[in-house]
């Protein structure tokens, strides 16, 4: 007898990051790039930023999770994809008081790298998660004493001053005394695919405020515009207090609200921000997964 095919999700959002978490003990289809661009298609689907894909079956250790975009392709990391993660992990009782020890903080795992979570409040509407070690050497090569910061990457205007930033996944920062979404709609497409980042790469147009304070907008690589993101929260304030224009903590404004970002001597960033889970739910019985 063939074994009922499943298909429940949750979706939560994080500052208007609207994103899926799909656990393989509740949903069951494979995930190929296919399924995923068409249940994050905002007509045809669920509609989605992207995909929290986790706890991951048979891994060590455990509470690993892997994050997909829209587009169907996997990122390397997503700060509201960790806090999304997180709070399903505490809401489903994989930790916190249903888990082992009720701790507020936890480990979790994207790509092998250990993520601490933080449960902020008794609703855990607010999270705070490590992100890493930011980098501002080439972004192909972690390793190369060049950095980006400051240079034209593009002939024209477009990217004047780019600062490269990675944070496990890659990011390139515009300083600008104006923002717009029209603006990052403009330089995000060219950007993202320009020479210097092979994977391609997020974007963030960046003002600064005061020293603490930072507004942003945002392209996303395999998203496009987004209303928010935690990795290009954390590479913007860091890019900002690289080029000192900013000091530690910093409070990012994007177009679908705050969050905070803490970045140490050692370069380690921190962000805290809001969750909300949004509805949970289970694929229509005609929905096509293959």
């Amino acid at each position: 007898m063939a074994l009922k095919t499943e298909t429940h999700f949750h979706k939560y959002q994080a500052l208007g990051n609207d994103m899926l978490v799909l656990d393989p003990a509740s949903f069951t289809p494979e995930l190929t790039p296919e399924l995923i661009r068409r249940i994050c298609h905002r007509n045809f689907g669920v509609g989605a930023d992207g995909i929290c894909y986790g706890p991951l079956p048979q891994e060590k250790p455990r509470l690993a999770m892997r994050f997909f975009n829209p587009d169907g392709s996997e990122s390397e990391k997503s700060g509201n994809g960790l806090r999304i993660f997180a709070r399903y992990l505490w809401d489903a009782g994989y930790v916190g008081g249903n888990g082992p020890g009720g701790d507020t903080s936890f480990t979790l795992y994207i790509n092998n790298e250990p993520i601490i979570a933080t449960i902020e409040d008794e609703a855990a509407t607010t999270i705070t998660t490590t992100l890493g070690r930011l980098s501002f050497s080439q972004p192909f090569n972690p390793n190369s004493l060049y950095e980006i910061v400051g240079e034209f990457l593009m002939p024209d205007e477009i990217a004047a001053g780019a600062t490269a930033v990675n944070i496990g996944n890659p990011h390139c920062v515009i300083f600008s005394e104006s923002l717009s979404a029209e603006r990052v709609r403009h330089i995000g497409p060219p950007l993202e695919t320009a020479v210097p980042f092979p994977n391609r790469t997020n974007v963030q147009l960046v003002q600064v405020i005061d020293p603490h304070t930072i507004q942003i907008e945002i392209w996303e690589r395999g998203a496009g515009y987004t209303l928010a993101s935690g990795t290009s929260a954390a590479a913007a304030a860091g890019a900002a207090i690289y080029n000192g224009r900013c000091q530690s903590p910093v409070q990012v404004q994007m177009a679908g609200g705050s969050a905070e970002v803490s970045i140490n001597n050692d370069w380690l960033a921190a962000l805290t921000g809001s969750v909300q889970a949004v509805y949970s739910g289970t694929l229509a019985p005609l929905f096509p997964i293959s």
